[in-house]
C-alpha cells in the first residue's frame, strides 16, 4: 500500500506538471489515522496504532505543496493542527466566508503553512480526538483531550508529550490541576455536542444532481454491527444459516432490524431495486461468488474471501415499519424491483430478503431512482 500511495502521487504530480498548472495548485498530502500495522515496521516511537487515542493511532502528515504561493521550499511546523482545520484553512486560501452564523469547529493554520509567515505568536490550544465506532457516542471512549504540550487520555492518563513523546509515563497525580483544565474543556465540548447525538444523519434520495442513488449496507442503523466491508458482505454477515440457534431454528422469522435513514427531497414514485451483491457484479441474488486474486501484502485481500450464498426465496420492500409489497426471487433474479410512492421529508428504509429457512436478511445493496413526479 505505501509503494501503491508513493506511485499514486507521483503520477498525480507528474498529471499536473503536463497541464501547466502545478505551479499554481495547492496539493495537500494527509492521511486519515496514525499507522495500521505499519508499527511493527516504523512508528516514530509513538504509542498505538489505527483507532487509537494515543498519538500513533492519530497524528499524521500534513503536507501541503503550493510553488506560486512560495510553498516549495523546505519549512516545518510543529504546532498542534487538526483535521477539523482543513476546511477554514481552505476556504481562506480561496477567498471565500463562511455562511452567516457559522462557526468553524476549527481555525486556518494558512500561518503555519507559510514558510514566510511568522508563527511564533500562534496561540496554544486544545483539542479532542476520539474512536468511537458506535451508533450512540460514549463519553470518554478513547479520548485524547490534546494541548501542544500535554495529552490527557481516557480522563485518566496525563501525558508530557514533549518529555515523553512514547506516551509511556502516565504523571496525572503529579499534575491535577492539568488534569481538571483539560477535563472542563472536554465537558464543555461534550455538553456542546450531546444535543446533536439523536439527530440522524439522513441519505439524500431524489435531489436533481443525483438521479439515482445507491445505497449499501456500510450505512444501515441499528444493533451490532453493519457489513462494513467486502469481505463481510462477501461472508453474508447478518444470515446466521439453517443451523442457527433461537428462533430461525424453530421456524419462526428472525426480523431484521437495522435500516437506512433517508431523506425524500422530490416526492413521487421510485423504482427500489433490491440486491445482494452490487450492480457491477452481475450476479443473481441467490448466487455465490468466486474468491477473487489476493494482493500481496501482510494480510489478505478482502475480495479474496468466496462469497457465500444465501437461499432467498422472497424479497419485501419496509417502508418506515411496514412491508408494502412482497416478491417471489427467482434463481435468475439479480434484483428484486419495486416502486413506492415516497412523500418529502425523512422515512426508515428496511427492505429484506427472506432465506428458505425463515430468516430475514437485509438487502445489502439498493438503488433508488425517481421515476414519476
Amino acid at each position: 500500500m505505501i509503494t501503491n500511495i508513493d506511485d499514486n502521487v507521483g503520477s498525480l504530480r507528474a498529471m499536473l506538471a503536463r497541464l501547466g498548472v502545478a505551479d499554481n495548485t495547492l496539493f495537500v498530502f494527509t492521511t486519515d489515522n496514525g499507522t495500521a500495522t505499519g508499527g511493527k515496521v516504523f512508528n516514530a516511537g509513538m504509542r498505538g496504532q489505527k483507532g487509537s487515542e494515543y498519538d500513533g493511532g492519530h497524528r499524521v502528515p500534513f503536507i501541503a505543496h503550493w510553488p506560486a504561493a512560495g510553498w516549495n521550499r523546505q519549512h516545518t511546523s510543529d504546532r498542534l493542527a487538526h483535521a477539523v482545520d482543513v476546511v477554514p484553512t481552505l476556504v481562506e486560501i480561496a477567498g471565500g466566508t463562511p455562511p452567516a452564523g457559522l462557526v468553524w469547529d476549527g481555525v486556518s493554520i494558512r500561518q503555519l503553512l507559510d514558510p514566510a509567515a511568522d508563527a511564533s505568536d500562534w496561540p496554544d490550544r486544545m483539542l479532542v480526538t476520539d474512536s468511537q465506532r458506535v451508533r450512540d457516542p460514549v463519553k470518554w471512549k478513547q479520548t485524547a483531550v490534546m494541548s501542544q504540550r500535554w495529552r490527557l487520555v481516557n480522563g485518566k492518563e496525563l501525558y508530557d508529550i514533549e518529555a515523553d513523546p512514547g506516551q509511556q509515563q502516565n504523571i496525572a497525580a503529579e499534575h491535577p490541576q492539568q488534569v481538571e483544565a483539560m477535563t472542563a474543556f472536554y465537558d464543555a465540548w461534550w455538553a456542546e455536542l450531546e444535543p446533536t447525538f439523536q439527530q440522524t444523519t439522513e441519505l439524500a434520495v431524489g435531489h436533481p444532481d443525483a438521479a439515482v442513488v445507491s445505497l449499501t449496507c456500510h450505512d444501515w442503523i441499528g444493533e451490532g454491527t453493519s457489513p462494513w466491508n467486502q469481505r463481510s458482505v462477501r461472508q453474508g454477515q447478518g444470515y446466521r444459516g439453517p443451523d442457527a440457534k433461537g428462533p430461525a431454528a424453530r421456524g419462526a422469522s428472525a426480523r431484521h432490524e437495522a435500516h437506512w435513514a433517508i431523506r425524500v427531497v422530490t416526492p413521487g414514485r421510485y423504482r427500489v431495486a433490491l440486491r445482494r451483491w452490487p450492480a457491477e457484479a452481475n450476479a443473481a441474488i441467490t448466487a455465490s461468488l468466486p474468491a477473487g486474486s489476493d494482493v500481496p501484502g501482510a494480510s489478505t485481500a478482502f475480495r479474496a474471501a468466496a462469497g457465500r450464498a444465501i437461499p432467498v426465496r422472497s424479497a419485501t420492500l419496509r417502508i418506515d415499519g411496514e412491508d408494502l409489497a412482497a416478491t417471489e426471487v427467482m434463481p435468475s433474479d439479480t434484483e428484486a424491483v419495486f416502486t413506492a410512492e415516497l412523500s418529502a421529508g425523512s422515512h426508515t428504509l428496511a427492505p429484506v430478503f427472506t432465506t428458505d429457512d425463515g430468516q430475514e436478511v437485509g438487502c445489502y445493496y439498493c438503488d433508488l431512482r425517481l421515476v414519476a413526479e
